[in-house]
């Protein structure tokens, strides 16, 4: 899990570990919840499926940035 501060908000880039059929086949859903003063502001949902941790993290905390800044 990453976690940024942006713009008085939280953003927390989480990644879920999908289980396949295949075990040596890891996957990772992505998504973004956003806080702000310890209390959940917006959540995206399932962003897509990432080869990498680091990707799926990745594409949570750009989905909150970008939430951020079209909700300004």
């Amino acid at each position: 899990m990453q976690t940024e501060k942006y713009r008085g908000y939280t953003l927390w880039g989480h990644a879920i570990l999908q289980q396949e059929d295949t075990p040596r086949t890891e996957r990772f859903a992505g998504s973004g919840p956003i806080t702000r003063h310890t209390k959940v502001v917006n959540v995206s949902g399932v962003l897509g499926h990432f080869g990498t941790e680091e990707d799926a993290e990745n594409a949570g905390i750009a989905w909150c940035r970008a939430w951020i800044q079209s909700d300004e």
